[in-house]
C-alpha cells in the first residue's frame, strides 16, 4: 500500500486541468492511472451483478467499483476548483472521461485553428505596423499555408489554381 501511496505523492504534481491544454493533461492523467492499475475501468463496463454470481465474479465487481471510485477520483483530484465543481456528481470514471473527451477535444481542434489565424493576423499586424506592403498572393499563401493537414488536398488545388 505504501508503493501506491509514494506513487500518488510523485504524481501530486500534475498541473490542475482548468479547461486548457486538454490533450496534454488527458495523457498525463491516463499514464497517472496506468500506473496506478486502474485505466481499464475507462475501457472495460461494469460488471453485471447477478443473483447467482460466484464469489470469484462478486470480487471482480467490487474490485471494478472500487478502482472505478479510485479513478475517478484522482481525474476529479486532477481539475481545478471550478471544474471539480460541474464534475463531481459523475457517477463512473468511464462516463466522466467520455464526457471530458468529446467537450474538450473539439475545443482544443478550434482553439489551436484560432491560435494559428491570431498568428496570422499578428504577422501581417507587424508588415502594417511598419509601412512595408506585403503582396496578396503572399498573404493567400501564408493563409493556405496554415490550414490543417485533413486539407491537403485543397491547399494543392488552390496553390496550383490558374487565374
Amino acid at each position: 500500500m505504501s508503493n501506491i501511496k509514494d506513487m500518488t505523492s510523485k504524481f501530486g504534481k500534475l498541473e490542475k486541468f482548468d479547461g486548457v491544454d486538454f490533450r496534454r493533461w488527458q495523457k498525463k492523467m491516463h499514464f497517472l492511472l496506468t500506473t496506478l492499475k486502474v485505466v481499464y475501468v475507462l475501457s472495460t463496463p461494469r460488471p453485471e451483478e447477478r443473483d447467482d454470481e460466484t464469489l470469484e465474479e462478486t470480487r471482480k465487481r467490487n474490485k471494478w467499483e472500487n478502482d472505478d471510485y479510485i479513478c475517478r477520483g484522482h481525474i476529479l483530484n486532477g481539475m481545478s476548483d471550478s471544474l471539480f465543481d460541474v464534475y463531481q456528481y459523475v457517477e463512473s470514471a468511464i462516463e466522466f472521461w467520455n464526457m471530458l473527451d468529446s467537450k474538450y477535444i473539439e475545443e482544443d481542434a478550434s482553439s489551436k485553428k484560432f491560435l494559428q489565424y491570431n498568428e496570422l493576423l499578428r504577422i501581417l499586424g507587424q508588415f502594417t505596423q511598419h509601412k512595408m506592403e506585403m503582396d496578396e498572393s503572399i498573404s493567400v499563401s501564408s493563409i493556405i499555408d496554415k490550414l490543417p493537414p485533413p486539407w491537403k488536398d485543397f491547399k494543392h488545388m488552390l496553390k496550383h489554381k490558374k487565374e
